[in-house]
This record gives structure tokens, C-alpha cells and sequence, in this order.
């Protein structure tokens, strides 16, 4: 089916297809990880009434645009963000699919975006990134080396100097203020971030996230809801600009 024959959007489309399938669980995983809940059990359910959530009507994005955005048996809104999630998710895989093809690459690249965008939601709900992705990312960012444009060397000093790099920032950030300016999770992040893309990757990366997190805390406060001590997620900043640094870094 993706043969020579095949038409350009055939491969784009069903990964996207898989996106939305992964981006289901991922809204689990957002969910449940950081509070320490498995991930499998107990199923899906109505976070109203408790009901178990029926397989037809866990379809990807149009499971909940059938119900009209409530559950099936008390009818008590269900979260737009789902579906959004689900959706986007479908699209980030189609378009690393375009833009790699079906490559080792794009692999990587798959499982690259997908920790990107778990650590982006949950930062953002918590203002806390889980080491248990953020560990297991650092090794499987090294061992993408091997099939990416990233080299071994690359990786491991770009994961050495994400560590240092941003560990200095926190420790003399608090030294200075007396106030913790970034979280362990930041630290072990731009460790994950420098073995996939290496110092260079990295530097991009951190410049980016700055870039658009400054501008943020600049808006916020502008509309006074914010301060130049109010907490903003860096990670929602760094995880969606290392991917942008993956596709378009050179």
C-alpha cells in the first residue's frame, strides 16, 4: 500500500491515523502519570459518574464529537481537550511522516515529538516534567544517534552540557534570589533535549524557548496577570522548540 504506486498522502495519512490511536493513550498518560496511577488499569472511564467508557465510544476524536462532547450515561461535560489532543497528535505524526518519509528517521523522530508533547501538557498542568520520561528519554535520545544526523559524540556531550548548562542557571539563579528559579525536571530535560540533538540542537533549542517564554511573561504582565516572579512551565517552552529545532535546525 505504500509501494512506488502508492499516492504521496497514502503514508502521511496513515500515520496519522496512528497518531490519533497515540494520542489517546497519550491523554491517559497525561493524566494519570504524573499522579502516580498506572497506566492500563482500571479502563477508561467517566471522570463524573465513573462509568466505564465503551470502545465505540473511544474513537479518536470522533467518539467525542458523536457524544457531543458528554458522557453517554450522565451527560456530564467531557473535556474538549481530548479530542484536541487526539487531533493533534494525528497531525504531528502526518507531517513527520511528509516531511522524513518512511525512514529510521522518522522513527525517532515519532518518538522524539511524542515525549515532546507529553512533557509540554504535563509541565503545563503540574510544573512538574516525571523522571520516568525524562530518564528513559535520555537513553533512547542517545541510542537515536545512531540513526539520526546527530552523531554518538554529539549526543553525549550535548546531554553533558544540557545537565551543566542548566543546572549552573538554577544554582546561581537561587544563590542570587533565594528563590528556586528552575525545577529538577528542567535540568533532566535539557539533558534528554542535548542527547537528541546534540550541543548544537541544544543551543537552538534553549534560544527558541527563552525567546518565546520572554514574550509570554512580557504579555502576562503587560495584562496584569503576572509579575517578574511569576512561575511560567519552561518545559512547555523547551519541549515544543526542541522539536522545531529537530525539523528545522539546520
Amino acid at each position: 500500500m505504500t509501494g512506488p504506486d502508492a499516492p504521496v498522502w497514502l503514508f502521511p495519512l496513515l500515520a496519522g491515523v496512528f497518531g490519533a490511536l497515540f494520542g489517546s493513550f497519550f491523554n491517559v498518560v497525561i493524566h494519570r502519570l504524573p499522579r502516580g496511577q498506572s497506566l492500563v488499569s482500571p479502563p477508561s472511564a467517566c471522570p463524573a459518574c465513573g462509568t466505564r467508557i465503551a470502545p465505540y465510544d473511544n474513537v479518536p476524536v470522533f467518539g467525542w464529537l458523536f457524544l457531543g462532547g458528554k458522557c453517554r450515561s450522565c451527560k456530564a461535560p467531557i473535556s474538549p481537550r481530548y479530542p484536541l489532543v487526539e487531533g493533534f497528535t494525528a497531525l504531528l505524526y502526518a507531517a513527520l511522516a511528509w516531511h522524513y518519509g518512511p525512514t529510521p528517521a522518522l522513527l525517532a523522530a515519532l518518538v522524539f515529538a511524542s515525549l515532546m508533547l507529553l512533557v509540554t501538557l504535563i509541565d503545563f498542568d503540574t510544573m512538574t516534567i516525571p523522571f520516568s520520561l525524562s530518564i528513559p528519554g535520555i537513553v533512547l535520545g542517545v541510542a537515536a544517534s545512531f540513526v539520526t544526523d546527530v552523531t554518538l559524540v554529539d549526543s553525549l556531550v550535548g546531554m553533558v552540557a544540557g545537565f551543566l548548562f542548566m543546572f549552573g542557571i538554577a544554582w546561581g539563579y537561587e544563590k542570587a534570589t533565594g528563590r528556586e528559579g528552575l525545577g529538577g525536571g528542567d535540568i533532566w530535560l535539557a539533558a534528554l533535549l542535548g542527547a537528541w540533538l546534540g550541543w548544537q540542537g541544544l543551543l537552538l533549542t534553549v534560544f527558541l524557548a527563552s525567546g518565546v517564554g520572554t514574550v509570554v511573561g512580557l504579555t502576562l504582565m503587560a495584562r496584569k496577570r503576572g509579575t517578574g516572579k511569576t512561575a511560567l512551565p519552561y518545559g512547555t517552552f523547551l519541549a515544543p522548540a526542541g522539536v522545531a529545532a529537530m525539523v528545522w535546525g539546520q
